[in-house]
């Protein structure tokens, strides 16, 4: 009979034993599978350096700005999928466009009569000769940003000689535009 009283309560007791086991492993939650050592998870993956997309903002904003276009905007934060796609597209149609200024063969033919491109002398900077004044006028925060015109690329000398031929036509060349042929 003593065995009997001492089964009794030991098999509770395993019993008991056994079903708070198994209601702490349904109640615990359920491991996610560690990803191998050099992989990405689903989320990293869509995530990008956002150091180079900020760079293609920058170029892009760059060129919009020598150009006399509007600075592009995007919502989405810079490390992700879709904000390197729409800075690196941008950047590509920004430059396609810098690459060809709408008067660009008369700006070379001006170019030919006036100077080389990185020209210093004073009182005339640039392959197009520009002068302080129109520098201040057309230019002014590349003025501040890069110094005179001799410093400038050869696309930035003819940006901003677009933007006084807006105004101006072919004004502050007068003689080279005859030269030339231009209206």
């Amino acid at each position: 009979m003593d065995d009997r009283r001492m089964l009794l309560p030991l098999a509770l007791a395993v019993l008991m034993l056994v079903a708070t086991s198994s209601g702490l492993s349904a109640a615990a939650p359920k491991h996610r599978a560690t990803p191998k050592p050099g992989t990405l998870s689903a989320r990293e993956a869509r995530r990008v350096n956002a150091r180079l997309t900020r760079r293609l903002r920058a170029v892009t904003w760059r060129w919009q700005a020598v150009m006399g276009r509007h600075r592009s905007r995007l919502g989405a934060p810079l490390d992700t999928r879709m904000a390197l796609r729409f800075w690196r597209r941008k950047a590509r149609l920004v430059r396609r466009l810098a690459a060809h200024p709408p008067h660009r063969t008369g700006w070379l033919c001006i170019h030919r009569f006036e100077g080389n491109w990185r020209d210093s002398g004073d009182p005339y900077w640039g392959g197009l000769q520009m002068d302080r004044g129109f520098m201040r006028t057309y230019a002014p925060r590349m003025l501040l940003r890069r110094g005179w015109a001799n410093r400038w690329t050869p696309l930035e000398q003819m940006w901003v000689a677009e933007h006084a031929h807006r105004g101006r036509g072919y004004g502050p060349w007068p003689n080279t535009a005859r030269y030339c042929g231009l209206g």
